[in-house]
């Protein structure tokens, strides 16, 4: 494919704009890639060539976000960018590797992004191991030792309540798994169980949300802490005191505060985690089309030599052991939860 200096250096995004994906989770991630490109375009683009997201809707399908990947290397992207919920991006992921088509994996945490060891993708949020463990880590701290896990079929919460279980046995914490069904008859199980703690591994807004408030109106269950360390609470609608996993550091540095006011205004309101990872995306994409130009392999083979100012702090990407791409290792990691009092406001329960 021919191309002129004017023509546009396009960059395949990614994202969850339709249920059953996570819309608000897609709309954050997505203003933060947005915000970066037209910074980019705003400082002269690519060489002077414009940059340009083609975007496209998954809708947390993966046979979706397949099809979408192939029609997106037709179209002579130079990179992929994006993508929140993890098994979708393992889709997009491992179609990547087989075409030969970068792709720099924004959200997505699952530690087995792809079948194989691959030089084509490379991820900025931490894996899943290394967040959950952080996580774990604060039950602990804050006295849970039974912990009651409600998790829908699935590679990512099965490999979530995994990584609990393992991280927790040796320190004299139970993981009890529990019968998902109507939020009554979880309420019955988990007042057996004797757990001080209830992880919600479920799809939002269902069943999560009426799992929520039927936990929260069982008197027999006064007490009992919910969490959901997949970073769900994030997003308002799941109310106070639910501590989640967030990555972010607990002081923005200036380039952070100066996006993060930048993405208030594209949002209107308080951007969450997942639109930074966004911005710091396509930073990284266009920090390495700038210096070793849209040749597919030869961005692929920057990964090792990427060092960018982002948001959340420097960023490089290394081989974490066990990890089969190219890894941020790490960004910062928070365990957080909404203030009662004040619910605009988060409270830093742990620091990883």
């Amino acid at each position: 494919m021919s191309t002129s200096s004017s023509d546009p250096v396009r960059i395949g995004a990614l994202v969850p704009l339709t249920k059953p994906g996570w819309v608000e989770a897609g709309r954050n991630l997505l203003a933060g890639l947005e915000l970066a490109a037209s910074e980019v375009n705003d400082t002269g683009g690519i060489a002077g060539r414009p940059l340009e997201l083609v975007v496209r809707d998954t809708a947390a399908d993966p046979r979706r976000a397949v099809a979408a990947v192939d029609e997106l290397a037709r179209l002579g992207v130079a990179a992929l960018a994006g993508e929140y919920h993890s098994v979708v991006a393992r889709a997009a992921a491992t179609r990547a590797d087989v075409l030969g088509l970068p792709f720099l994996c924004s959200s997505a945490v699952l530690d087995a992004l792809t079948d194989q060891p691959t030089e084509w993708v490379a991820r900025l949020a931490p894996a899943q191991s290394h967040g959950w463990r952080i996580y774990a880590d604060f039950l602990l701290g804050a006295g849970h030792r039974r912990i009651a896990v409600a998790a829908q079929p699935s590679v990512y919460w099965a490999s979530g309540t995994r990584i609990l279980r393992e991280h927790l046995a040796p320190r004299g914490g139970t993981v009890i798994e529990l019968e998902l069904g109507e939020p009554a008859v979880v309420c019955d199980e988990l007042v057996g169980t004797r757990a001080t703690a209830l992880l919600l591994l479920v799809g939002h807004p269902d069943p999560a949300l009426s799992l929520v408030r039927s936990v929260r109106q069982d008197p027999r269950l006064a007490g009992t802490m919910i969490g959901a360390p997949a970073g769900q609470p994030e997003f308002g609608e799941w109310g106070a005191g639910i501590p989640f996993l967030r990555y972010l550091p607990e002081i923005l540095e200036p380039v952070g505060a100066r996006v993060e006011n930048a993405l208030r205004e594209r949002l209107g309101g308080v951007p969450s985690f997942v639109a930074f990872e966004g911005y710091d995306t396509i930073t990284v994409l266009a920090s390495i089309l700038r210096s070793h130009g849209a040749d597919r392999a030869r961005i692929a083979e920057s990964w090792a030599h990427v060092e960018v100012e982002g948001t959340r702090g420097r960023i490089r990407f290394s081989r974490a052991p066990g990890i089969g791409v190219r890894q941020w290792t790490w960004a910062p990691v928070q365990v957080a939860e909404r203030d009662a009092a004040e619910p605009g406001r988060f409270r830093i329960r742990h620091r990883g």
